[in-house]
């Protein structure tokens, strides 16, 4: 039997199976005050965990090397790079489209609603995972070729895309909403049920990528969820991108309710890009309006949403994260996006913040070139995650976003893609996924199934080194 979901106000009212009748209303901005406690034991054990991290084999491990916070605490979004988040990749997410296509096609009204207590999909000891966009997931060929890349190395998770920046849902989704804003009319993975069941088979973890803001279909059927110019009619930036507006409770129904109908199909955790508000310079957005703000914050909005999707989504047991700013680790303000991290990182179960090196401005952590330095980036990022999180009472876990693309010189191959990885141990975190906007990766960067064996090499101070040597070479770069 179908209960009703709190959904868009169309016509007619979104319904998704198992989804609560009571006890689930759109937040009050004003109920979620942040909650900080400093607990000193956690910090102390945040920053020594980083002595027992990564491939033991030619580690050597030693915690006083460290990356102190060179970003500035009012940092403004002009002057982040051009394109500051996985967003400036996405502009090829498409370009895959000509994958075989896989034979059988599901219809999402008959599919199986599935338990999502955990027993279907079991939380890998340590998410190891890729980006899998919705054109690989959707291809026979592509899904089993990164397959064998995951039976081959230490890949235990992939993230696939539900919508994408595109506002396409890349399944044959039940929502009525979907359809009259023609998010249908693009079906990327025909047989999503069946991608699951072989996830599933070769024991993958699964996560439910979804886009919150950027939807230019549901922006363009309702323009009264858009971010509003104060000269009349919608905002558009300088890109010509229309936003959502994060304050707007309709734009977080009609995503809980695309989300809960793909926890019930088994997805085990659900996680949410574009939470934000837009990265335009400040000339832009000074014509911006934001109706239903209300005098709330920025941060009180993101944090709100988040709030909301969790406890529309709590009945499920599924998992729910958030992709951020890089820049939200080191940067203690926001820059104008809605991204701090005390605001946030208590109401997800998992920040993953996009430390891609290509995306820090030249200074950042005291290096003029900062993509030439993919492991003190990386290192420095995440400490500095791991110090904030150690005061914030109830903080979910960190999970970075690494960079295998490449975006301007050194181009990135399998040394500067393990620097991130070891980077990550280094720094006291045990997980990361791998973004590639086109899902291809760098297989020599991953660790083999079994071990290396011969030792790997990575990027420190601008120079390819044995992973072992990286101590020395990171002191003598001077990072700060």
């Amino acid at each position: 039997m179908s209960r009703r979901v709190y959904g868009l106000r169309w016509h007619r009212p979104i319904s998704v199976v198992g989804a609560p009748q009571r006890g689930w209303r759109p937040a009050s901005l004003s109920d979620h005050p942040s909650r900080i406690s400093f607990t000193l034991l956690a910090l102390c054990t945040a920053f020594c965990a980083a002595c027992e991290a990564g491939p033991p084999k030619f580690d050597r491990p030693r915690a006083d090397a460290t990356v102190s916070q060179t970003i500035p605490d009012s940092a403004d979004v002009s002057t982040l790079p051009e394109l500051p988040t996985a967003a400036q990749v996405e502009m090829t997410e498409v370009a895959d489209a000509s994958g075989d296509s896989a034979a059988s096609v599901g219809d999402a009204e008959g599919s199986e609603v599935v338990s999502t207590d955990g027993a279907r999909f079991p939380h890998p000891d340590k998410v190891r995972g890729l980006y899998v966009n919705a054109w690989a997931a959707g291809s026979r060929n592509r899904l089993e070729g990164l397959l064998e890349l995951a039976a081959r190395t230490e890949i235990n998770t992939f993230v696939i895309d539900i919508k994408d920046a595109s506002g396409y849902v890349s399944h044959r989704t039940e929502l009525p909403a979907a359809y009259e804003i023609g998010a249908t009319q693009e079906i990327r993975i025909r047989d999503l049920p069946g991608v699951l069941e072989r996830l599933e088979e070769e024991g993958i973890y699964p996560i439910a990528r979804i886009v919150v803001v950027k939807d230019k279909l549901l922006s363009s059927a309702r323009p009264e969820l858009a971010v509003q110019d104060t000269a009349g009619g919608v905002w558009v930036d300088g890109k010509g991108i229309v936003w959502l507006n994060p304050y707007n409770t309709e734009v977080w129904e009609y995503n809980v309710a695309l989300a809960r109908e793909v926890a019930l199909l088994g997805f085990p955790e659900i996680q949410w890009d574009y939470v934000r508000f837009p990265d335009s310079p400040v000339s832009e957005r000074e014509r911006a309006t934001y109706p239903g703000a209300g005098g709330q914050s920025k941060p009180d909005a993101i944090r709100a949403f988040l709030e909301y999707s969790r406890d529309g989504l709590a009945d499920l047991g599924v998992a729910v994260t958030a992709d951020v700013f890089g820049i939200t680790t080191s940067a203690s303000r926001d820059v104008g996006i809605g991204q701090v991290w005390e605001s946030f990182i208590d109401v997800v179960d998992v920040a993953l913040p996009m430390v891609y090196p290509s995306h820090y401005w030249p200074g950042s952590f005291g290096f003029d070139s900062p993509n030439a330095h993919p492991y003190e980036i990386v290192r420095g990022a995440l400490r500095d995650a791991l110090r904030r999180s150690a005061v914030v009472d109830g903080a979910g876990k960190t999970r970075p976003w690494l960079q295998d693309f490449s975006l301007g010189e050194p181009k990135y191959g399998a040394p500067e893609v393990r620097a991130q990885i070891q980077a990550t141990y280094d720094a006291g975190v045990e997980e990361w996924i791998l973004w590639n906007p086109g899902s291809y990766y760098t297989q020599d960067a991953l660790e083999p199934d079994g071990g290396f064996t011969a030792e790997p090499l990575v990027r420190v101070a601008e120079e390819i080194v044995p992973l072992s040597h990286r101590y020395q070479l990171f002191d003598s770069a001077g990072a700060r």
